[in-house]
């Protein structure tokens, strides 16, 4: 339990803080008084969590493949493995930029932005795209330096992009009156300051990664894909979910959709924990799996679990008694106000299945069962979203909020107990 919460607490704090820059983002952009400034950065980050998302399962992979490594005492393989992961990411980031900037416009049309809306939140997710590279990047590192066990280094790669933010945000957007572009601008480049001390801590401090050649990327591109390809298909299936949920409130108008954005920015920052606890453990299973000590693997998944029911319980807690005062700070009223307050009060709750589908994900990705975890994703994301969302739209906005978050009890349930009987095959599987 001490590992499983260092290890959280510490890749938390700095994905928290980035998600504490993005309230606070969204903070600088209601004051600008413009409801539809707020409902296009909602447009706009309902795209980017696709890459987002991509990123997330590439870094995946990196970092299972050289904790495996780190875990065996094969060191040298661990830096070739480390330095073809990340030409690998580099590459197909890039790929998917350039497709996802050239679809924009279709993109935001089939979510339901119109008008003015559309406009900005065009301008805002074509400045924000450019820079996806450098995030996909940045999570690798930091998923080196927790294969590592350099958890604390690890944290500084994600706080120093927060603190950056923080700074860049203000200056940007009312500085040089930039408004929403300043904070498109304002992203960039603290993503830029993420990859920097990334590098620094990954192959200055800790020599961590080899010499990129191709025929180091050709040896272990399919070592690579092999975990990478399920765990993006994994991980592309929250936002397709999340896409459909912002389709559907987007016909209750644009105050609906700022509270679904809104809601979005909050539960980041409240649940974000749960979001590195899935990160944290990985590394935990990998190398407890490298050395053959089944038994802490079932330990580290019982304890995770533990984590996630007591971790849920108080920020529920927490969230339902500041609904007010979340309300207030970001001016939200009506529809806004409605969907703010009913998140808080109920769907927050759903949490304690999500965060268990985000453990028992991890150890399906980290145990050599990766397909597992795409199956039980997108049953989350289809299954447990759409059929919900569409009977729970009839009772309006929250009616859809209240769908989204029903659909998490089956599918997080079914995930830990599979993963259960995952762990106990393993002596058997093992040569």
């Amino acid at each position: 339990m001490r590992h499983v919460v260092v290890m959280t607490t510490t890749a938390s704090a700095g994905l928290v803080a980035i998600f504490l820059v993005d309230i606070a983002n969204l903070f600088y952009i209601s004051l600008l008084g413009d409801q539809v400034l707020t409902a296009a950065v909602g447009y706009g980050a309902t795209i980017m969590f696709f890459s987002i998302s991509l990123s997330i399962g590439l870094s995946i992979a990196t970092t299972a493949l050289a904790a495996k490594a780190i875990g065996s005492g094969k060191y040298s393989e661990a830096r070739d493995v480390a330095a073809s992961s990340l030409a690998i990411v580099v590459i197909i980031n890039v790929v998917v930029a350039v497709i996802i900037y050239f679809s924009l416009g279709p993109l935001l049309s089939l979510l339901g932005a119109k008008g003015r809306t559309f406009d900005e939140a065009l301008h805002f997710t074509r400045i924000v795209t450019l820079s996806s590279p450098l995030m996909g990047i940045a999570m690798s590192l930091g998923g080196l330096l927790r294969a590592k066990g350099d958890a604390s280094r690890a944290m500084f790669v994600t706080l120093s992009g927060g603190i950056a933010a923080a700074v860049f945000d203000p200056i940007f957007i009312f500085g040089f009156d930039m408004g929403i572009t300043g904070a498109a601008v304002a992203t960039f480049l603290a993503r830029i300051v993420l990859v920097c001390v990334g590098i620094y801590g990954a192959h200055k401090v800790h020599d961590m990664i080899g010499n990129i050649n191709f025929a180091g990327v050709m040896r272990n591109k399919n070592a690579f894909l092999t975990i990478a390809f399920p765990a993006i298909l994994t991980q592309l299936a929250t936002p397709v979910g999340n896409a459909y949920v912002t389709a559907v409130i987007s016909e209750f108008g644009d105050d609906a959709i700022a509270g679904w954005t809104i809601i979005g920015r909050v539960m980041l920052v409240a649940f974000g924990t749960l979001f590195a606890l899935s990160g944290a453990v990985g590394p935990i299973i990998s190398q407890n799996y490298g050395a053959r000590l089944f038994f802490r693997i079932s330990q580290t998944l019982r304890d995770a679990l533990i984590f996630t029911l007591i971790y849920t319980l108080v920020v529920w807690a927490i969230l339902a008694l500041a609904r007010n005062q979340i309300i207030l700070f970001f001016g939200a009223t009506g529809d806004a106000a409605l969907l703010i307050s009913f998140f808080c009060l109920f769907v927050a709750a759903s949490y304690l299945f999500n965060g268990a589908l985000f453990v028992a994900n991890s150890a399906f990705n980290n145990l050599g069962n990766p397909i597992l975890a795409t199956i039980f994703n997108w049953g989350r994301s289809t299954l447990g979203v759409i059929p919900f969302v569409y009977v729970g739209k009839s009772f309006g906005a929250l009616g859809v909020l209240a769908g989204w978050g029903l659909g998490a009890v089956v599918f997080g349930i079914a995930a830990v107990v599979v993963s259960f009987r995952v762990v106990a095959k393993l002596p058997d599987k093992m040569p």
